[in-house]
This record gives structure tokens, C-alpha cells and sequence, in this order.
């Protein structure tokens, strides 16, 4: 702690005693402190090195032997600093005055304001003259006289300790660190809301992390140097610090599994079991109808149970499998061309059927764009109508390429 003071010292000399009127009237005179004696009072706390006032100030001396001398000083003490709360801390810092050479018996060291029966004077420092500091606001500033007795000597050593109760401005840390951080904490819950496809989710999780190291660095720049407690703050920061670190390794992991695919992973076995038939019956749920692989097709329950066929190109050209279909699955309906080629296949001909039959087609089937219409799912019909689409404007470019080509023949 750095404190710029004037530190007043009274004493009284009954050396330098005189009689005004044999002086002409002189009462009070100003001489240098280093002509007259002074007691050595120094700061035993000190943590500069300069234990004594450097600044040799004259000294006011009266007729009666009273001396008063108020030198100017600058003292760096030490001070032990608990940041457990920081910023919201309140520090209490020593000053401890005393003796180097004299013991209580030569020199009574003692306060000007002390009361005669106690050792304390609550208001031991003078603030008249104080500025206001923009980063500390002084408390209490009470002055304890002590006598110590060591093993060596007989007489006391006395010397007088300055608490100076000092409580921190938050202002300052509350706008630029605390409300920022606790800001960038809070952006944590977003990644997970975030959508796995947008392909941003781990770069937000790695810039709040180094976010908050910034912030941690900050803060160990501020703080002492002191490895006998942490700050609050510090540990905050380090807790927000390991959660990022979790939410980014949770966040790979479910990366990882959203873009999982059929051609690149296989699913576990406990994985299936658990999913699809353990929570599903906890939950009370229904398997979907519909199935995700466009190259299967979904039937309808039949005796309590779900079927589902593999279509191939053959049996889409041509329905050959349906009878066998039919066969396999008793009277369970398949969907699609070989769902329909079965049932009638199965059903009586009636002259009203056969004519209908007739004036479908020649052979006794249903035309090709009617099947495909049929046994598609819709993701394909949507890909092979967005394949018509680019066919369809490949061609017309083409014929508007060869339209050009021979008008600039014909003009030239």
C-alpha cells in the first residue's frame, strides 16, 4: 500500500528552553530538523526500503522546549490482501510506527488524541486533507497503542498500529467484467439450441470458451499474486470454463451422431433393443407406418405384425413378384403395382372387370406411367420429377443452341 502522509510528531526538549524577553520578544523559532534532536520513529512495516522521512523540513520550536514537526513522506507498507470476494472486498491494512533505537522508557511513544486509560484512539488519522480515492473509500481508520516486552530486555518497546479499513469501488469491475461474463455464460445454453445442420455449434462453444480465458487472464492481471485463496470470481470463470468444455465434447458427440448414415455406421444391437423396443414401450408409442428407406414400402398390420417388401426394377417393369407377395402374406395388402396385380390376380373375373380390364391395356396390365405412379414412395416421385425438370430444360437449351447456330449460318 502506497500512502502519501504528513506525519506530525510532538516532543518536548527541555534543552532548548528560553526566556523571550532576554530575546527580544522571541517566542517561536523555525530551525532544521537535523540541527535538534529527533526521535528515530519509523515504519517497520515498510516495503520500500526507506524506513525514516528523507525530506529534511524545518521544525517549529517554541520557548518552552514544545517541538513540532510535520515532514512530508511517502510510505510503501506491506499489506496482506484477502481477494476471496473481489470485487466486493474489504481490505484492512497496517501501518505500525515505532522506535528503532529507544524503549518506552526513554522515548513514550503515544497518540496526541490518546485519552489517558486506553490504548485506542478510534479516529487515529487525520482526513481533512484527504482526496477521495476512485478506487478505495477509507471506513475507519482506528490507532492502537502496544507495548511489547522480549526476552532480552526488561524495559517495554512501544510503538502505535494504524488499521486502515479500506472498502473496494464495484463500479468498475461490476460493467467490465462481472455483467460480460456472466453474459458470455449464459450464450453456453444456445449451442444447444442451435440446429445440428448449421454447422455452427462447435465454433460458438470454442469462441465462448476463449471468451472466457480472456476474461480469466484479465483477472489474474487485476488480482495480486497470491496462491493462499482463490477469488470467487476466479472460481466462477473456471466452473463456466469446464462447462464449455463439456458442452463442446457433448456437442461432437452429437454431431457425430446426426450425421451417422446407413453406409457409413452400423447401429448397435443395445442400441435397437433400447430405442426401439424398450422406451417405446415405457413411453407408451407407436411405431410409424412409414418407413425412411425409400427402397422399402410399409403394409398395414396384419395378425399383429408390420411386413415390409423390397421393391426391385424388375418387379416394377413387370409385377412378377406380386402372386408370390400375395402368397407370402396371406391377407395383408401390399401397396403399390404388385399389391394390385395380386389382388387381381386373386379376384373373380367379372365381364364387367374384363372390360375394364380390356380397355386398360391390350395385355392385361396397367399402363407403365400409372404403376410408376403406384409403387413410388414420394421421395423418389419428388427426385424423379426434379430429374424430368432438368431434363426437360437440358433439351430446350439445346434446341435453342441449335436454333442459334443456324440462324448465324443463314446470316452469314
Amino acid at each position: 500500500m502506497t500512502t502519501n502522509l504528513w506525519v506530525e510528531q510532538y516532543w518536548h526538549d527541555y534543552k532548548l528552553t528560553w526566556e523571550p524577553r532576554e530575546y527580544g520578544g522571541v517566542d517561536m523559532l523555525h530551525v532544521p530538523s537535523d540541527h535538534i534532536w529527533r526521535p528515530d520513529i519509523v515504519l517497520y512495516n515498510n516495503a520500500d526500503g526507506n524506513f525514516e522521512v528523507t525530506l529534511e523540513t524545518k521544525a517549529q520550536l517554541n520557548n518552552r522546549g514544545m517541538i513540532q514537526w510535520k515532514p512530508p513522506a511517502i510510505y510503501k507498507s506491506s499489506c496482506e490482501i484477502d481477494v476471496e470476494f473481489f470485487p466486493f472486498d474489504v481490505q484492512t491494512c497496517l501501518m505500525k510506527f515505532g522506535s528503532w533505537t529507544y524503549d518506552g522508557f526513554k522515548v513514550d511513544l503515544r497518540h496526541k488524541d490518546e485519552v489517558r486509560g486506553t490504548n485506542l484512539v478510534e479516529i487515529g488519522i487525520d482526513l481533512t486533507e484527504f482526496y477521495l480515492s476512485v478506487e478505495w473509500d477509507i471506513l475507519e481508520v482506528p490507532a492502537v497503542r502496544h507495548e511489547k516486552y522480549y526476552t532480552c530486555c526488561e524495559e517495554p518497546y512501544v510503538d502505535i498500529t494504524f488499521n486502515i479499513s479500506m472498502r473496494r469501488k464495484t463500479l468498475f469491475y461490476t460493467v467490465n467484467l462481472i455483467i460480460p461474463c456472466m453474459g458470455i455464460s449464459f450464450l453456453t445454453v444456445l449451442v444447444f439450441y442451435l440446429p445440428s445442420d448449421s454447422g455452427e455449434k462447435v465454433t460458438l462453444s470454442i469462441s465462448i470458451l476463449l471468451s472466457l480465458t480472456v476474461f480469466f487472464l484479465l483477472l489474474a492481471e487485476i488480482i495480486p499474486p497470491t496462491s493462499l485463496v482463490v477469488p470467487l470470481l476466479g472460481k466462477y470463470l473456471l466452473f463456466t470454463m469446464i462447462l464449455v468444455t463439456l458442452s463442446i465434447c457433448v456437442t461432437v458427440v452429437v454431431l457425430n451422431v446426426h450425421f451417422r448414415t446407413s453406409s457409413t455406421h452400423k447401429m448397435a444391437p443395445w442400441v435397437k433393443r433400447v430405442f426401439l423396443q424398450i422406451l417405446p414401450r415405457l413411453l407408451l408409442m407407436r411405431r410409424p407406418l412409414y418407413s425412411a428407406d425409400p427402397r422399402k414400402f410399409m403394409t398395414r398390420p396384419c395378425n399383429s405384425r408390420e411386413s415390409q417388401t423390397r421393391r426391385t426394377s424388375y418387379d416394377v417393369e413387370f409385377g412378377e413378384q406380386a402372386p408370390q407377395a400375395s402368397q407370402q402374406y396371406g391377407g395383408c395388402r401390399i401397396h403399390g403395382y404388385a399389391g394390385k396385380a395380386a389382388a387381381a390376380a386373386e379376384a373373380p373375373n367379372t365381364d364387367d372387370d374384363a372390360s375394364s380390364t380390356s380397355t386398360q391395356n391390350p395385355e392385361g396390365t396397367s399402363p407403365p406411367g400409372i404403376a410408376m405412379r403406384l409403387h413410388f414412395c414420394p421421395e423418389f416421385q419428388r427426385a424423379m420429377e426434379s430429374v424430368h425438370f432438368i431434363a426437360d430444360h437440358t433439351r430446350r437449351y439445346e434446341e435453342h443452341i441449335s436454333v442459334s447456330c443456324k440462324r448465324i449460318l443463314y446470316t452469314y
